[in-house]
């Protein structure tokens, strides 16, 4: 129940900083282009608390924290004085238009680029590409990868972190080939080329990284306990920090893994568990809880967490940049973001990436909760990553969309007239109706991975 509060909690933090980030952008650009703006809400639905500037805007936050809008006057909807016909949206030129429609989204990617410099100015924490192990018969098996192998470098794009390697492996997709240069454990230089000619991401939840095989190194999980949680089994049993599993039921453990597996096929079951515990073997009767996974089906667990090998040396790394050169890596950043964006939108189209991997307000708020819960660094990645796609998809030539305004105002400036408000009318309603659609679709992929 707490991590649903603090999901929530930094879900609506983030989504009002991007909201009033991007609708900002319309406000400033419509009052530059001398619109008349009725009403700033952060929100849907019923006002909590409102204020007015002294231009007569009435700004808002309002009950339902999924969005937000401009209200801006117009003609054909309002009634106005006679002095303020010259202050509508809709009697400004096609250009004007196209630019407070535009201006959501290049403000949402403007604050991708604040947000990624002052995170390139706090410090970015990086860890080496590394390959940890190779899956079998995999594509990168195929190719040659090797545990031990440095990335360095995949396509034109040198790579100094896992994030790095992620993003350039999924801008990969519809390519016949992908060449990785790495420095193996001889420290020899190698390419390895990848034949990712129909390769896709078509599971749920598998990370581009899994789908061609390679698993990044980790330091060894030991069998030694660095956490017992309050009031769970293991804590009631008497089980300590420190202990080192030795036994489980009489069977001795080598692995984490194979400790957690005995233990989950055990739920409610009375068990012995076998510890070494200041250099002396102690025996503890010990029942692990039940956790259901499906109706009627559970699994058994204690609520222990292991102790992990420290980062061997030059593994982990803290890049810190000056104003300018993050204010570059900014820019650079979101662009590459963009690309991508649109490159994942085409890939949905085209079958190159699963339907399923779509996410909705619920993914979103299980990314902004963990991103809170890893610090600044990481909520400020989250922040201008959102922004980003945000910006993107408002550019979708979607009616009820910014990229669907401007799509009118683009057949305007060539018809020389402006679109009938019967078409703009039904394409609002088809617009309506296919985001509808895309939301629930959206949700229900999110609940399906609860």
């Amino acid at each position: 129940m707490i991590d649903f509060f603090w999901n929530l909690g930094s879900f609506v933090v983030a989504l009002s900083i991007l909201v009033a980030v991007h609708e900002y952008g319309h406000f400033w650009v419509a009052r530059k282009a001398g619109v008349k703006v009725l009403r700033f809400s952060i929100g849907f639905g019923k006002p909590l608390v409102t204020w007015y500037d002294k231009l007569g805007t009435e700004y808002a936050i309002s009950m339902i924290p999924l969005g937000g809008y401009v209200r801006m006057l117009d003609s054909r909807v309002d009634d106005m004085a006679e002095h303020d016909r010259t202050r509508t949206l809709d009697s400004k030129s096609v250009y004007a238009r196209m630019a407070v429609a535009a201006a959501g989204p290049l403000a949402n990617f403007l604050f991708a680029i604040f947000a990624l410099a002052i995170m390139y100015i706090i410090g970015v924490q990086n860890i080496k590409p590394v390959v940890g192990t190779i899956v079998p018969n995999s594509i990168a098996y195929q190719a040659g990868v090797q545990s031990g192998d440095i990335i360095k470098r995949i396509g034109d794009e040198e790579v100094t972190s896992w994030q790095d390697v992620n993003f350039a492996v999924i801008s990969s997709l519809g390519e016949q080939r992908l060449d990785i240069k790495v420095t193996d454990k001889q420290g020899q230089i190698a390419i390895r080329t990848l034949n990712v000619d129909g390769w896709k991401l078509d599971e749920r939840d598998v990370a581009p990284l899994t789908s061609i095989g390679i698993t990044p190194y980790r330091p060894d999980i030991t069998t030694e306990l660095a956490l017992v949680a309050e009031n769970s089994a293991a804590q009631k049993a008497g089980v300590q920090v420190g202990d080192v599993i030795v036994s489980f039921n009489q069977e001795q453990i080598s692995s984490w893994s194979q400790f957690v597996e005995l233990v989950q096929l055990s739920p409610n079951k009375q068990s012995v568990l076998t510890v070494l515990r200041d250099k002396q073997t102690v025996t503890l009767n010990i029942t692990p809880d039940a956790r259901e996974t499906s109706p009627g089906t559970s699994i058994g667990y204690l609520g222990v967490v292991p102790r992990q090998k420290s980062w061997p040396s030059g593994y982990i790394e803290t890049r810190q940049y000056g104003v300018f050169d993050s204010i570059v890596l900014g820019v650079q950043k979101t662009y590459a973001l963009t690309m991508l964006s649109f490159d994942m939108i085409g890939n949905l189209i085209t079958g190159q990436v699963s339907v399923k991997n779509i996410s909705g307000p619920v993914g979103i708020a299980v990314g902004a909760g963990d991103s809170v819960s890893y610090g600044l660094v990481a909520f400020l990645s989250f922040l201008a990553l959102i922004s980003v796609n945000l910006g993107v998809f408002n550019l979708l030539p979607l009616p009820m969309l910014d990229g669907g305004h401007l799509m009118y105002y683009l057949i305007e400036l060539i018809r020389k007239k402006p679109v009938s408000e019967k078409t703009q009318e039904l394409g609002y309603k088809l617009g309506a109706m296919m985001l509808l659609a895309l939301t629930c679709f959206a949700l229900f992929n999110d609940v399906s991975r609860l």
